[in-house]
């Protein structure tokens, strides 16, 4: 596989962006630090703990060494520079929204209640654009909230490297890092509050829909919107931004330069007696030692931490503005403009739509507005999808999220690339990532609802907590929107030139059309095998499909759809009419917010089928399921999870 560099953009190469290779480590020492061995996978004369000096951690009290558990292969080569390329990418918008708010014609405060005439909009919008590339709010002051969703990937993960490798983005403290894909989040703010819909699904109580996160734990139960709950978790995520209390955004906001908007457009009360040792502790990541299980190890009196409490809603709900607003969420797809009736589809193009709300029956999750034609109970296990007549409805709907907002097991299998489970050794600060190595199981919503390891605590455990088991392993369905979005001139798909994402929640497809191949043959060409084990013979993501992590719940509207090969390319061809910043004068150049920042390298060669596949890599022989995952009651079921 070759990279290929923007022709705007060659200074990148001189600068070591290089190719997806890895680093060749052996493991850290039984305090999980990088140590010096002889590295055969990075630069010429550099060991690991050379190449990641390039990376320190300055920001971080004390200045800890790098936190480095991982084995060879796990972790990508050019980490350190992409990681700085990314980090001057955010500096870019921070200050195209520093510069609108100094342009800003201040609002005026005005009637009762309160309002903000005039630009209130602006003020707010500019407000959460400040915040969301504000590297400062981290415990390290590197990583902002962008910096795992950036404009030109959909504000899905920035680097190519990342995607193929380690599928969980480093967090502030390198290298703690997280354990999904970061989830793309424009047109999130449209979720609705999670709930359990009765009218869905009846036969097993209904249907869990709305909240943020792969797994729903943003349900946004006192915000009253879950993708405001959703910005307040990253600050104080111990594996991303890493504060230890959210009390130190309230910190950090008192400081930023900043404040007077904020100000401005929430009237929040700054004057916080915070004590001497706030900078120390906001500089310490969560989970140290020494913090022991408080949450709120900033000692501030209830007045205080009343008005910090007040001042993290608003830098959610600022945020959330943003993410709703043309910035990150404009309806400006070329489908858009044909359901507006401005344009015309190819007919490659119209072929994807009819299969997407036809045989494939993608619409019965990622809703279009319009009724599907799939024929009930066909489409997976032995039962190849079928069609009953032709929808010939007019759109319900012009702006359709697609989305049904609901959960579904998709029957992906565990991907041993994740970076989570080799964070098994304590960092510098006497903290453990993941204790259970390869004994965790993500089971998603159903781990959610039992206020289990890795997630977050269930706020309505008395009605909710029962429906765990026929939860396991369901992930939100995500948006359709943005899914192929890319740099300018580039694709998802090789040979490209192409900008490699991840899909899914844990990133183990590679391309748009691995993707729909395997909502189209999962069940055809399942082998009870674990990922990197086909059986000689077959080729994993094209005629393999290796055993799902959670074998319960399986979605069965897909894995049999009886696609064909020029079909499936269809579909992938309609998902990218569903791409934001079209320009019906001007279709081949995206008019998208801050597409343009990306300074790094596309790559060209290969196949959508097997893009990626040279990374592939064993699944290790699995421990049971870990009892901090499967014996929480109520338990998995019925089958086993292996």
């Amino acid at each position: 596989m070759k990279f290929k560099t923007t022709a705007a953009l060659a200074a990148a190469c001189a600068m070591g962006l290089g190719t997806a290779t890895f680093i060749y480590a052996a493991r850290a020492d039984q305090q999980g630090q990088a140590q010096g061995h002889d590295d055969k996978g990075t630069d010429p004369g550099k060991n690991v703990g050379d190449f990641l000096k390039e990376c320190p951690n300055t920001g971080i009290f004390g200045n800890p060494p790098i936190y480095f558990p991982y084995p060879r292969r796990i972790i990508p080569r050019d980490l350190c520079k992409e990681i700085q390329r990314v980090r001057r990418e955010v500096k870019v918008v921070y200050d195209r929204y520093l510069a609108q708010s100094k342009a800003l014609t201040p609002p005026t405060l005005t009637s009762q209640p309160p309002t903000l005439q005039g630009t209130g909009y602006e003020a707010v919008r500019i407000l959460g654009g400040l915040m969301n590339y504000d590297e400062r709010i981290s415990v390290g002051g590197n990583v902002a909230c962008a910096f795992c969703h950036m404009p030109y990937a959909g504000f899905s993960g920035p680097i190519p490297s990342v995607n193929l490798t380690m599928i969980a983005y480093p967090g502030s403290y390198l290298a703690r890092a997280g354990k999904r894909n970061p989830q793309r989040y424009p047109y999130s703010p449209r979720f609705p509050v999670f709930h359990l819909n009765g009218g869905k699904n009846a036969g097993v109580g209904g249907t869990f829909t709305g909240g943020n996160f792969w797994d729903g734990r943003a349900t946004g139960y006192k915000l009253q919107s879950p993708d405001a709950e959703q910005a307040q978790h990253p600050p104080v995520d111990s594996q991303e931004m890493g504060s230890p209390d959210t009390a130190c955004i309230a910190f950090k906001l008192s400081q930023a330069e900043y404040r007077p908007l904020f100000e401005l457009v929430w009237g929040d009360d700054f004057d916080i007696q915070f004590p001497s040792n706030t900078q120390e502790i906001c500089a310490t990541p969560e989970g140290a030692a020494q913090f022991g299980t408080s949450a709120t190890p900033i000692n501030l009196s209830p007045v205080d931490r009343t008005k910090a409490n007040n001042i993290y809603d608003h830098w959610g709900q600022s945020i959330s503005f943003l993410e709703s607003s043309n910035d990150i969420s404009p309806f400006t797809s070329k489908f858009d403009r044909f359901l507006a009736e401005a344009v015309t589809l190819t007919p490659d193009e119209q072929a994807g739509y009819s299969l997407f709300r036809g045989q494939a029956g993608c619409n019965s999750c990622h809703l279009d507005g319009r009724g599907t034609t799939q024929t009930p109970d066909t489409g997976s296990d032995g039962t190849p999808s079928t069609v009953t007549g032709t929808d010939t409805s007019a759109p319900a709907d012009l702006q359709p999220l697609f989305t049904c907002f609901a959960y579904a097991n998709l029957g992906l299998p565990l991907n041993p690339r994740d970076a989570f489970y080799y964070q098994t050794t304590p960092d510098f600060f006497g903290f453990t990532p993941n204790p259970l190595g390869f004994g965790y199981r993500d089971l998603g919503l159903g781990t959610f609802l039992r206020s289990g390891f890795g997630s977050g605590p269930n706020p309505n455990a008395v009605n909710w907590l029962s429906f765990a088991t026929t939860s396991d392993g369901q992930m939100q369905t995500s948006t359709a929107r943005n899914v192929a979005m890319t740099p300018p001139n580039s694709t998802t798909e090789a040979p490209g030139p192409y900008f490699q994402k991840e899909f899914f929640h844990n990133g183990y497809i590679k391309s748009l059309k691995q993707l729909v191949h395997f909502y189209n043959t999962r069940d055809v060409y399942a082998f009870k095998v674990t990922s990197g084990h086909c059986p000689k013979g077959t080729t994993e993501k094209v005629d393999c499909w290796p055993m799902p992590e959670v074998p319960n719940n399986i979605d069965m509207t897909v894995g049999n759809l009886g696609l064909t090969d020029q079909e499936e390319n269809q579909i992938v061809v309609f998902l990218q009419t569903l791409t934001d910043g079209f320009d019906p004068a001007n279709p081949t150049v995206s008019n998208y917010p801050n597409i343009d920042t990306f300074t790094g390298q596309l790559m060209t060669g290969g196949n959508a089928s097997t893009q990626g596949n040279e990374h592939l890599i064993p699944t290790p022989p699995l421990p049971p399921c870990s009892p901090e995952v499967c014996g929480v009651a109520p338990l998995p079921g019925p089958l086993a999870i292996q």
